[in-house]
Protein backbone atom coordinates (compact mmCIF):
# COMPACT_ATOMS: atom_id res chain seq x y z
CA UNK A 1 0.00 0.00 0.00
CA UNK A 2 2.36 2.10 1.02
CA UNK A 3 4.65 1.59 -2.16
CA UNK A 4 1.43 2.30 -4.32
CA UNK A 5 0.88 5.86 -2.50
CA UNK A 6 4.75 6.56 -3.35
CA UNK A 7 4.64 6.13 -6.66
CA UNK A 8 1.38 7.57 -7.20
CA UNK A 9 2.54 10.98 -5.45
CA UNK A 10 5.65 11.12 -7.70
CA UNK A 11 3.62 9.58 -10.80
CA UNK A 12 6.45 7.71 -11.74
CA UNK A 13 8.70 10.47 -12.74
CA UNK A 14 11.56 10.22 -10.20
CA UNK A 15 12.10 6.94 -11.71
CA UNK A 16 12.07 7.63 -15.40
CA UNK A 17 8.66 7.67 -16.06
CA UNK A 18 7.77 3.85 -15.02
CA UNK A 19 5.11 2.65 -15.09
CA UNK A 20 3.07 2.55 -12.50
CA UNK A 21 0.59 -0.58 -11.63
CA UNK A 22 -2.17 -0.20 -9.34
CA UNK A 23 -2.68 -3.30 -7.26
CA UNK A 24 -5.79 -2.57 -4.81
CA UNK A 25 -6.23 -4.38 -1.49
CA UNK A 26 -8.79 -6.65 -0.52
CA UNK A 27 -11.47 -4.71 1.29
CA UNK A 28 -15.02 -4.18 1.04
CA UNK A 29 -17.08 -1.65 -0.03
CA UNK A 30 -17.46 1.91 1.85
CA UNK A 31 -20.32 3.97 1.67
CA UNK A 32 -19.01 7.56 2.44
CA UNK A 33 -21.54 10.40 3.60
CA UNK A 34 -20.82 14.64 3.97
CA UNK A 35 -22.35 17.02 5.52
CA UNK A 36 -25.06 19.31 3.69
CA UNK A 37 -22.87 22.50 5.57
CA UNK A 38 -19.54 23.08 6.85
CA UNK A 39 -19.76 22.12 10.77
CA UNK A 40 -18.75 25.23 13.18
CA UNK A 41 -17.68 22.37 15.64
CA UNK A 42 -16.27 19.45 14.56
CA UNK A 43 -15.36 18.06 18.09
CA UNK A 44 -19.20 18.34 19.28
CA UNK A 45 -20.76 17.17 15.96
CA UNK A 46 -18.60 14.44 16.16
CA UNK A 47 -20.08 13.36 19.38
CA UNK A 48 -23.72 13.87 18.13
CA UNK A 49 -22.32 11.28 15.17
CA UNK A 50 -21.32 8.68 17.54
CA UNK A 51 -24.61 9.33 19.33
CA UNK A 52 -26.82 8.82 16.44
CA UNK A 53 -24.74 5.97 15.09
CA UNK A 54 -25.30 4.17 18.38
CA UNK A 55 -28.79 4.56 17.90
CA UNK A 56 -30.27 4.18 14.75
CA UNK A 57 -27.41 2.04 12.81
CA UNK A 58 -27.02 -2.18 12.73
CA UNK A 59 -24.54 -3.72 15.24
CA UNK A 60 -20.90 -2.41 14.55
CA UNK A 61 -17.94 -1.02 16.41
CA UNK A 62 -17.08 3.04 15.55
CA UNK A 63 -13.88 4.72 14.80
CA UNK A 64 -13.32 7.94 15.14
CA UNK A 65 -10.47 10.30 13.95
CA UNK A 66 -9.42 13.72 16.75
CA UNK A 67 -6.67 15.43 16.29
CA UNK A 68 -4.46 14.61 19.98
CA UNK A 69 -4.51 13.79 23.43
CA UNK A 70 -6.28 16.84 24.37
CA UNK A 71 -9.47 16.58 21.52
CA UNK A 72 -10.12 12.84 22.60
CA UNK A 73 -10.17 13.60 25.94
CA UNK A 74 -12.85 16.04 25.91
CA UNK A 75 -14.62 13.74 23.54
CA UNK A 76 -14.27 11.33 25.93
CA UNK A 77 -15.62 13.62 28.83
CA UNK A 78 -18.45 14.47 26.45
CA UNK A 79 -19.54 10.75 25.89
CA UNK A 80 -19.35 10.07 28.95
CA UNK A 81 -21.80 12.51 30.09
CA UNK A 82 -24.12 12.49 27.01
CA UNK A 83 -24.34 8.50 27.70
CA UNK A 84 -24.82 8.67 31.42
CA UNK A 85 -27.81 11.07 31.13
CA UNK A 86 -29.56 8.88 28.58
CA UNK A 87 -29.09 6.08 31.13
CA UNK A 88 -30.75 2.82 30.09
CA UNK A 89 -32.49 4.32 27.35
CA UNK A 90 -29.87 3.23 24.71
CA UNK A 91 -27.02 -0.02 24.51
CA UNK A 92 -24.07 0.28 26.21
CA UNK A 93 -21.21 2.51 25.09
CA UNK A 94 -17.86 1.46 25.57
CA UNK A 95 -15.07 4.28 25.17
CA UNK A 96 -11.51 3.52 24.35
CA UNK A 97 -9.32 6.35 23.85
CA UNK A 98 -5.82 5.81 21.80
CA UNK A 99 -2.83 7.87 21.55
CA UNK A 100 1.00 8.00 21.12
CA UNK A 101 1.68 8.34 25.83
CA UNK A 102 -1.26 6.60 26.78
CA UNK A 103 0.06 3.29 28.59
CA UNK A 104 0.52 0.27 26.55
CA UNK A 105 -2.02 -1.65 28.66
CA UNK A 106 -5.00 0.94 28.50
CA UNK A 107 -3.88 0.87 24.60
CA UNK A 108 -4.73 -2.32 24.31
CA UNK A 109 -7.78 -2.09 25.46
CA UNK A 110 -9.35 -1.72 22.08
CA UNK A 111 -8.33 -5.35 20.87
CA UNK A 112 -10.13 -7.00 22.99
CA UNK A 113 -13.55 -8.48 21.61
CA UNK A 114 -16.66 -6.18 22.16
CA UNK A 115 -19.40 -7.77 24.53
CA UNK A 116 -22.64 -9.03 23.36
CA UNK A 117 -24.83 -5.92 23.20
CA UNK A 118 -22.57 -3.73 23.44
CA UNK A 119 -20.68 -0.99 21.30
CA UNK A 120 -17.12 -0.01 21.09
CA UNK A 121 -16.14 3.42 20.36
CA UNK A 122 -12.31 4.15 19.67
CA UNK A 123 -11.21 7.73 20.23
CA UNK A 124 -7.82 7.71 18.16
CA UNK A 125 -5.34 10.12 16.39
CA UNK A 126 -4.07 9.53 12.83
CA UNK A 127 -1.77 6.84 14.92
CA UNK A 128 -5.03 4.74 13.68
CA UNK A 129 -4.58 5.51 10.14
CA UNK A 130 -2.22 3.41 8.75
CA UNK A 131 -0.65 2.09 12.11
CA UNK A 132 -2.73 -0.77 13.01
CA UNK A 133 -5.57 -2.66 12.44
CA UNK A 134 -8.64 -2.88 15.02
CA UNK A 135 -11.31 -5.70 14.07
CA UNK A 136 -15.38 -5.19 14.28
CA UNK A 137 -14.81 -1.88 13.09
CA UNK A 138 -17.51 -0.75 10.61
CA UNK A 139 -18.62 3.16 11.37
CA UNK A 140 -15.60 5.38 10.60
CA UNK A 141 -15.82 9.47 11.62
CA UNK A 142 -13.40 11.68 9.67
CA UNK A 143 -13.60 15.25 11.12
CA UNK A 144 -11.38 15.80 8.52
CA UNK A 145 -8.24 17.63 10.67
CA UNK A 146 -5.03 16.31 11.78
CA UNK A 147 -1.95 17.58 13.81
CA UNK A 148 1.26 18.24 11.62
CA UNK A 149 4.54 19.11 12.11
CA UNK A 150 6.21 22.12 10.63
CA UNK A 151 9.48 23.89 10.98
CA UNK A 152 10.71 27.16 10.80
CA UNK A 153 14.23 27.45 9.45
CA UNK A 154 14.43 31.02 10.58
CA UNK A 155 13.82 30.61 13.95
CA UNK A 156 14.34 26.54 14.33
CA UNK A 157 11.32 26.60 16.41
CA UNK A 158 8.75 23.60 15.62
CA UNK A 159 5.17 23.54 15.54
CA UNK A 160 2.54 20.67 15.61
CA UNK A 161 -0.81 22.83 14.02
CA UNK A 162 -4.12 21.26 13.22
CA UNK A 163 -4.78 21.71 9.39
CA UNK A 164 -7.01 20.29 7.36
CA UNK A 165 -5.66 16.48 6.21
CA UNK A 166 -5.23 15.55 2.60
CA UNK A 167 -7.50 13.22 0.27
CA UNK A 168 -5.11 10.59 0.51
CA UNK A 169 -5.17 10.86 4.17
CA UNK A 170 -8.85 10.79 4.41
CA UNK A 171 -9.29 7.74 2.12
CA UNK A 172 -7.13 5.97 3.95
CA UNK A 173 -9.50 6.72 7.50
CA UNK A 174 -12.55 5.72 5.41
CA UNK A 175 -10.68 2.50 4.36
CA UNK A 176 -10.46 1.55 8.04
CA UNK A 177 -14.18 1.17 8.02
CA UNK A 178 -13.89 -1.88 5.11
CA UNK A 179 -11.37 -4.49 7.24
CA UNK A 180 -13.72 -6.86 8.22
CA UNK A 181 -17.32 -6.14 6.36
CA UNK A 182 -19.18 -3.34 4.77
CA UNK A 183 -18.81 -0.21 6.29
CA UNK A 184 -19.73 3.30 6.21
CA UNK A 185 -17.46 6.74 6.38
CA UNK A 186 -19.32 9.85 7.70
CA UNK A 187 -16.75 12.64 6.83
CA UNK A 188 -18.08 15.60 8.86
CA UNK A 189 -16.88 18.35 5.64
CA UNK A 190 -18.77 19.25 2.86
CA UNK A 191 -18.11 16.83 -0.87
CA UNK A 192 -17.05 20.45 -1.85
CA UNK A 193 -14.86 21.02 0.45
CA UNK A 194 -13.21 17.46 -0.43
CA UNK A 195 -12.68 18.21 -4.40
CA UNK A 196 -11.63 22.05 -3.91
CA UNK A 197 -9.92 22.18 -0.32
CA UNK A 198 -8.13 19.82 0.28
CA UNK A 199 -4.59 18.89 -0.80
CA UNK A 200 -3.92 15.77 -2.77
CA UNK A 201 -1.27 14.12 -0.50
CA UNK A 202 0.45 14.83 2.52
CA UNK A 203 3.12 17.24 2.32
CA UNK A 204 6.01 15.21 2.52
CA UNK A 205 8.17 15.38 6.08
CA UNK A 206 11.17 16.33 4.72
CA UNK A 207 9.94 19.47 3.33
CA UNK A 208 8.79 20.85 7.08
CA UNK A 209 11.92 19.51 9.25
CA UNK A 210 15.43 20.06 10.83
CA UNK A 211 17.72 18.65 8.32
CA UNK A 212 20.70 18.65 10.02
CA UNK A 213 21.04 14.79 10.24
CA UNK A 214 19.74 14.01 6.84
CA UNK A 215 22.90 16.28 5.50
CA UNK A 216 25.25 15.20 8.06
CA UNK A 217 24.38 11.96 6.50
CA UNK A 218 24.91 12.77 3.25
CA UNK A 219 27.93 14.34 3.54
CA UNK A 220 29.86 11.27 4.86
CA UNK A 221 28.15 9.53 1.76
CA UNK A 222 30.78 12.13 -0.13
CA UNK A 223 27.40 14.08 -1.68
CA UNK A 224 28.69 17.48 -1.34
CA UNK A 225 26.50 19.62 -4.27
CA UNK A 226 23.42 19.58 -1.94
CA UNK A 227 21.17 22.46 -3.42
CA UNK A 228 21.73 20.57 -6.97
CA UNK A 229 21.09 16.65 -5.16
CA UNK A 230 18.01 14.58 -6.81
CA UNK A 231 15.64 14.37 -4.03
CA UNK A 232 12.62 12.68 -4.75
CA UNK A 233 10.76 15.82 -2.79
CA UNK A 234 13.36 18.79 -2.94
CA UNK A 235 12.91 20.28 0.80
CA UNK A 236 13.11 24.55 0.81
CA UNK A 237 17.28 25.36 0.28
CA UNK A 238 16.82 28.16 3.35
CA UNK A 239 16.57 24.87 5.61
CA UNK A 240 19.46 23.13 3.55
CA UNK A 241 21.00 26.26 4.55
CA UNK A 242 20.28 26.84 7.74
CA UNK A 243 21.44 23.05 8.75
CA UNK A 244 24.53 23.39 6.54
CA UNK A 245 25.31 26.45 9.12
CA UNK A 246 24.43 24.39 12.01
CA UNK A 247 26.94 21.96 11.10
CA UNK A 248 29.32 24.38 10.55
CA UNK A 249 28.91 25.95 13.93
CA UNK A 250 29.14 22.50 15.91
CA UNK A 251 32.58 21.65 13.95
CA UNK A 252 31.10 19.23 11.47
CA UNK A 253 31.86 20.86 8.48
CA UNK A 254 35.15 22.94 7.75
CA UNK A 255 34.93 26.45 5.58
CA UNK A 256 34.71 24.29 2.63
CA UNK A 257 31.66 22.89 3.55
CA UNK A 258 33.78 19.81 3.73
CA UNK A 259 32.89 16.93 6.52
CA UNK A 260 35.77 17.22 9.43
CA UNK A 261 37.17 14.45 11.59
CA UNK A 262 34.44 15.74 14.18
CA UNK A 263 32.34 15.70 11.41
CA UNK A 264 32.62 12.01 10.67
CA UNK A 265 32.60 10.70 14.30
CA UNK A 266 29.63 12.57 15.37
CA UNK A 267 27.97 11.01 11.70
CA UNK A 268 28.14 7.62 13.40
CA UNK A 269 25.62 8.58 15.62
CA UNK A 270 21.97 8.29 14.60
CA UNK A 271 20.84 11.13 16.48
CA UNK A 272 20.47 15.10 16.08
CA UNK A 273 23.79 16.42 15.01
CA UNK A 274 24.11 18.91 18.39
CA UNK A 275 23.27 15.26 20.22
CA UNK A 276 25.96 13.42 18.76
CA UNK A 277 28.95 16.33 19.84
CA UNK A 278 27.05 16.22 23.30
CA UNK A 279 27.68 12.50 23.26
CA UNK A 280 31.60 12.87 22.00
CA UNK A 281 32.23 16.25 24.29
CA UNK A 282 30.84 14.24 27.04
CA UNK A 283 34.58 12.06 26.65
CA UNK A 284 36.39 15.34 27.69
CA UNK A 285 34.64 16.30 30.76
CA UNK A 286 34.75 12.29 31.93
CA UNK A 287 30.88 11.75 32.26
CA UNK A 288 29.84 10.02 28.89
CA UNK A 289 28.19 7.45 30.99
CA UNK A 290 25.64 10.22 31.91
CA UNK A 291 25.45 11.86 28.79
CA UNK A 292 24.24 8.17 27.23
CA UNK A 293 21.43 8.15 29.59
CA UNK A 294 20.52 12.12 28.63
CA UNK A 295 20.48 11.66 25.43
CA UNK A 296 18.87 8.20 25.51
CA UNK A 297 15.84 9.91 27.73
CA UNK A 298 15.51 13.03 25.45
CA UNK A 299 15.62 10.73 22.43
CA UNK A 300 12.04 9.26 23.52
CA UNK A 301 10.36 12.71 23.00
CA UNK A 302 8.65 13.95 25.95
CA UNK A 303 6.42 10.67 26.61
CA UNK A 304 8.27 9.68 29.85
CA UNK A 305 5.82 11.09 32.51
CA UNK A 306 2.00 10.39 32.46
CA UNK A 307 -1.28 12.40 33.61
CA UNK A 308 -3.77 11.01 33.91
CA UNK A 309 -7.12 13.70 33.82
CA UNK A 310 -8.44 12.51 37.52
CA UNK A 311 -4.66 12.20 39.25
CA UNK A 312 -3.08 15.00 37.88
CA UNK A 313 -2.44 16.03 41.21
CA UNK A 314 -0.68 13.22 42.42
CA UNK A 315 1.09 12.60 39.15
CA UNK A 316 2.96 16.62 39.30
CA UNK A 317 3.64 15.77 42.70
CA UNK A 318 5.64 12.67 41.57
CA UNK A 319 7.33 14.21 38.69
CA UNK A 320 8.60 16.64 41.56
CA UNK A 321 9.75 14.40 43.59
CA UNK A 322 12.35 13.52 40.63
CA UNK A 323 13.62 17.14 40.07
CA UNK A 324 16.99 18.23 40.42
CA UNK A 325 19.13 21.32 40.97
CA UNK A 326 20.41 22.12 37.29
CA UNK A 327 17.71 21.61 35.34
CA UNK A 328 15.70 18.91 33.36
CA UNK A 329 18.64 16.90 31.94
CA UNK A 330 19.53 16.31 35.61
CA UNK A 331 16.10 15.24 36.08
CA UNK A 332 16.08 12.94 33.39
CA UNK A 333 18.69 11.23 34.29
CA UNK A 334 17.74 11.15 37.88
CA UNK A 335 14.35 9.24 36.62
CA UNK A 336 16.58 6.46 35.07
CA UNK A 337 18.76 6.15 37.44
CA UNK A 338 16.35 5.04 39.78
CA UNK A 339 14.55 2.92 36.86
CA UNK A 340 17.95 0.65 36.97
CA UNK A 341 17.83 0.96 41.09
CA UNK A 342 14.87 -1.19 41.10
CA UNK A 343 16.20 -3.87 38.05
CA UNK A 344 13.83 -2.37 35.91
CA UNK A 345 10.91 -2.59 37.52
CA UNK A 346 7.27 -2.51 36.20
CA UNK A 347 5.43 -1.11 39.31
CA UNK A 348 7.73 1.46 40.05
CA UNK A 349 7.16 2.84 36.72
CA UNK A 350 3.35 2.07 37.58
CA UNK A 351 3.73 4.07 41.17
CA UNK A 352 5.39 7.00 39.83
CA UNK A 353 3.19 7.51 36.50
CA UNK A 354 6.36 6.75 34.53
CA UNK A 355 5.78 5.60 30.96
CA UNK A 356 7.19 1.36 31.49
CA UNK A 357 7.30 1.04 27.54
CA UNK A 358 9.12 4.48 27.02
CA UNK A 359 11.93 3.71 29.81
CA UNK A 360 12.38 0.37 28.01
CA UNK A 361 12.47 2.23 24.66
CA UNK A 362 15.26 4.59 26.54
CA UNK A 363 17.36 1.47 27.75
CA UNK A 364 18.02 0.00 24.18
CA UNK A 365 18.63 3.85 22.88
CA UNK A 366 21.29 3.86 25.40
CA UNK A 367 22.23 0.15 24.66
CA UNK A 368 22.64 0.69 21.09
CA UNK A 369 24.33 4.03 21.35
CA UNK A 370 27.14 2.95 24.05
CA UNK A 371 27.82 0.48 21.15
CA UNK A 372 28.42 3.41 18.82
CA UNK A 373 30.97 4.87 21.45
CA UNK A 374 32.88 2.36 21.80
CA UNK A 375 33.05 2.25 17.99
CA UNK A 376 34.39 5.89 17.60
CA UNK A 377 36.57 4.94 20.29
CA UNK A 378 34.98 7.04 23.04
CA UNK A 379 35.86 5.65 26.74
CA UNK A 380 32.21 5.02 28.59
CA UNK A 381 33.43 6.73 31.96
CA UNK A 382 31.36 8.21 34.97
CA UNK A 383 31.05 10.94 36.74
CA UNK A 384 27.59 11.45 38.40
CA UNK A 385 28.63 14.04 41.10
CA UNK A 386 29.91 16.75 39.07
CA UNK A 387 26.63 18.35 37.83
CA UNK A 388 28.98 21.22 36.22
CA UNK A 389 30.90 18.82 34.06
CA UNK A 390 27.62 16.95 32.79
CA UNK A 391 26.03 20.71 32.05
CA UNK A 392 29.11 21.86 30.22
CA UNK A 393 28.79 18.64 28.38
CA UNK A 394 25.39 19.53 27.17
CA UNK A 395 26.55 23.32 26.57
CA UNK A 396 29.04 21.98 23.87
CA UNK A 397 26.56 19.92 21.79
CA UNK A 398 23.26 22.93 22.14
CA UNK A 399 25.33 26.19 22.60
CA UNK A 400 23.45 27.06 19.08
CA UNK A 401 19.95 26.61 21.62
CA UNK A 402 21.35 29.56 24.19
CA UNK A 403 19.17 32.14 25.91
CA UNK A 404 19.26 34.71 28.76
CA UNK A 405 16.52 36.24 30.91
CA UNK A 406 16.26 39.96 29.98
CA UNK A 407 15.79 42.93 31.86
CA UNK A 408 11.83 42.36 32.07
CA UNK A 409 12.01 39.02 33.07
CA UNK A 410 11.65 37.43 29.73
CA UNK A 411 13.57 35.13 27.90
CA UNK A 412 15.06 35.63 24.51
CA UNK A 413 17.48 33.61 22.48
CA UNK A 414 21.14 35.35 22.16
CA UNK A 415 21.73 35.77 18.75
CA UNK A 416 18.48 36.72 17.38
CA UNK A 417 16.63 38.14 20.32
CA UNK A 418 13.45 35.78 19.96
CA UNK A 419 11.45 35.94 23.11
CA UNK A 420 10.85 32.23 24.30
CA UNK A 421 9.24 30.84 27.74
CA UNK A 422 10.36 27.86 29.90
CA UNK A 423 7.39 24.84 29.80
CA UNK A 424 5.70 24.74 32.87
CA UNK A 425 6.18 21.04 33.24
CA UNK A 426 9.75 22.37 33.37
CA UNK A 427 12.08 21.97 36.95
CA UNK A 428 13.09 25.15 35.81
CA UNK A 429 9.81 26.88 35.32
CA UNK A 430 9.70 28.44 39.17
CA UNK A 431 13.42 29.02 39.62
CA UNK A 432 14.77 31.63 36.16
CA UNK A 433 18.06 30.95 36.53
CA UNK A 434 20.03 33.46 34.31
CA UNK A 435 21.14 31.55 31.40
CA UNK A 436 19.79 28.58 30.28
CA UNK A 437 20.63 25.80 27.01
CA UNK A 438 17.12 24.25 25.72
CA UNK A 439 17.15 20.81 23.82
CA UNK A 440 13.97 21.80 21.63
CA UNK A 441 11.95 25.22 20.86
CA UNK A 442 7.66 24.39 20.47
CA UNK A 443 5.05 26.49 19.43
CA UNK A 444 1.44 25.21 21.20
CA UNK A 445 -0.06 28.45 22.75
CA UNK A 446 3.58 30.31 23.17
CA UNK A 447 6.81 29.69 21.92
CA UNK A 448 8.09 27.09 24.47
CA UNK A 449 11.44 26.11 25.42
CA UNK A 450 11.33 22.05 26.05
CA UNK A 451 14.19 20.48 28.68
CA UNK A 452 15.84 23.39 29.55
CA UNK A 453 19.06 23.22 31.61
CA UNK A 454 20.73 25.98 33.66
CA UNK A 455 23.85 27.03 32.51
CA UNK A 456 26.75 29.88 33.30
CA UNK A 457 27.88 32.11 30.52
CA UNK A 458 31.04 32.08 30.83
CA UNK A 459 31.01 28.25 29.60
CA UNK A 460 29.83 29.47 25.66
CA UNK A 461 33.51 31.06 25.75
CA UNK A 462 35.13 27.61 26.65
CA UNK A 463 33.16 25.27 24.25
CA UNK A 464 32.15 27.56 21.40
CA UNK A 465 34.66 30.62 21.48
CA UNK A 466 34.01 30.31 17.50
CA UNK A 467 30.38 31.26 17.89
CA UNK A 468 30.23 33.74 20.70
CA UNK A 469 32.49 36.68 21.69
CA UNK A 470 32.37 38.08 25.24
CA UNK A 471 29.98 41.18 24.33
CA UNK A 472 26.83 38.65 23.17
CA UNK A 473 27.39 37.00 26.66
CA UNK A 474 27.42 40.38 28.42
CA UNK A 475 24.65 39.53 31.79
CA UNK A 476 21.38 42.39 30.64
CA UNK A 477 18.58 41.08 33.56
CA UNK A 478 20.39 43.89 36.39
CA UNK A 479 21.41 46.71 33.94
CA UNK A 480 20.18 50.12 35.18
CA UNK A 481 19.82 53.11 32.62
CA UNK A 482 22.94 54.99 33.00
CA UNK A 483 22.73 58.04 34.07
CA UNK A 484 22.13 61.43 31.64
CA UNK A 485 21.02 58.64 29.20
CA UNK A 486 17.37 59.81 27.77
CA UNK A 487 15.35 62.92 28.07
CA UNK A 488 14.09 64.09 31.53
CA UNK A 489 10.47 64.86 31.65
CA UNK A 490 11.56 68.67 32.04
CA UNK A 491 13.92 68.60 29.43
CA UNK A 492 11.10 67.17 27.15
CA UNK A 493 8.55 69.90 27.87
CA UNK A 494 11.30 72.40 26.78
CA UNK A 495 12.21 71.14 23.78
CA UNK A 496 8.36 70.25 22.88
CA UNK A 497 7.44 74.31 23.12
Amino acid sequence: MMLWVLFVNCEGKFFDDAPIFRIPGRRFPVDIFYTKAPEADYLDAAVVSVLQIHLTQPRGDILVFLTGQEEIETAYEMLKERTSKLGSKIGELILLPIYSTLPSDMQAKIFEPTPPGARKVVLATNIAETSLTIDGIIYVIDPGFCKQKSYNPRTGMESLVVVPCSKASSNQRAGRAGRVAAGKCFRLFTAWAFHNEMEESTIPEIQRTNLGNVVLLLKSLGINDLIHFDFMDPPPAETLILALEQLYALGALNHMGELTKLGRRMAEFPVDPMMSKMLIASETYGCSEEILTITAMLSINNAIFYRPKDRLVFADNARANFFRPGGDHLTLLNVYNEWVQTDYSTQWCFDNFIQHRSMKRARDIRDQLEGLMERVEIDVKSNILDSVAIRKAVTAGYFYHTVSLSKGGVYKTVKHQQTVHIHPQSSLFQELPKWVVYHELVFTTKEYMRQVVEIENQWLLEVAPHYYKAKDLVDNSSKKMPKKVGATSEETRVQGT
